[in-house]
């Protein structure tokens, strides 16, 4: 299998997407995938979550998007196994306008396809390419969708979870009539469930009984040692390897695994 690439998608804040997104592709690295984690979001959390100064960076996913380094030129390898980033910073905040005067001067400019392109001419050299997406369904999400064979979807145990999902869904409904046919819904992964909550464990069952076998078996629970990690710039796994946080995120990489190989083996 070459070069899966999957987006982490939920325009609402605070669901664990950017945890899901470090620990998910350390996790993969762990168990022997070759995973490049691209921070589209530009606040860099991600970035930092890996432990790398994002301040000083000159080649970084903007410096990409817009040509002027190469997609390899982007790539960091991190100081984990298995693990490289295209990293980001606050440049990517002024891409729209960028990509605005690039169209006005060459009419064969889409600005939905960069990151597509970008990600073309690296994926055969790894196993999974995650995307960490900013909160929100603007451009960079729209690069993430038409750059990507599937989304995968945080969804944080709590009352209003199902709200803002449905428009989600919606966005990537459009995705797929007007950018990409094939985009596919991966798996819907549940975050921060505080189980001593009956209203998180309604919440579960809600999910589950929505989204069926697309809910990943693993959910991940509220921990303050997830939170903490970040600011060490380290996966949960390399922070406190024995934590029920890491435990859950390998579990949910095996999942991932199985899905996409097990898959995979059967077709041929």
């Amino acid at each position: 299998m070459m070069g899966k690439i999957i987006s982490l998608v939920n325009q609402k804040g605070g669901v664990g997407k950017t945890t899901t997104s470090i620990n998910l592709s350390s996790s993969l690295g762990l168990l022997g995938k070759k995973v490049l984690l691209v921070d589209l979001d530009p606040q860099g959390n991600a970035t930092t979550g890996v432990g790398i100064e994002k301040g000083n960076l000159k080649s970084t996913v903007y410096e990409a998007l817009i040509d002027s380094v190469t997609p390899e030129e982007s790539i960091k390898k991190t100081k984990f196994k298995n693990l490289s980033i295209m990293p980001s910073n606050m440049n990517l905040a002024g891409l729209d306008i960028e990509f605005i005067n690039k169209q006005r001067n060459d009419s064969s400019f889409v600005k939905g396809a960069q990151l597509k392109r970008v990600l073309d001419a690296v994926k055969e050299n790894y196993d999974y390419i995650l995307i960490d997406c900013p909160p929100s369904l603007g451009i960079l999400t729209t690069n993430a969708l038409t750059a990507s064979d599937s989304v995968l979807i945080p969804v944080q145990c709590e009352f209003y979870a199902l709200e803002g999902i449905m428009q989600l869904l919606n966005t990537i409904r459009l995705a797929r009539k007007n950018l990409n046919p094939t985009l596919d819904v991966e798996g819907v992964v549940l975050t921060m469930l505080d189980s001593r909550t009956i209203l998180g464990l309604d919440v579960v069952e809600n999910i589950r009984s929505y989204f069926k076998e697309k809910v990943y078996d693993t959910i991940i629970p509220r921990l303050i040692v997830l939170a903490e990690a970040p600011s060490h710039g380290k996966p949960i796994a390399n922070y406190n390897s024995r934590s029920r946080g890491a435990q859950a995120y390998i579990n949910l990489a095996k999942e991932v695994i199985e899905k996409n190989e097990g898959k995979e083996e059967s077709s041929r």
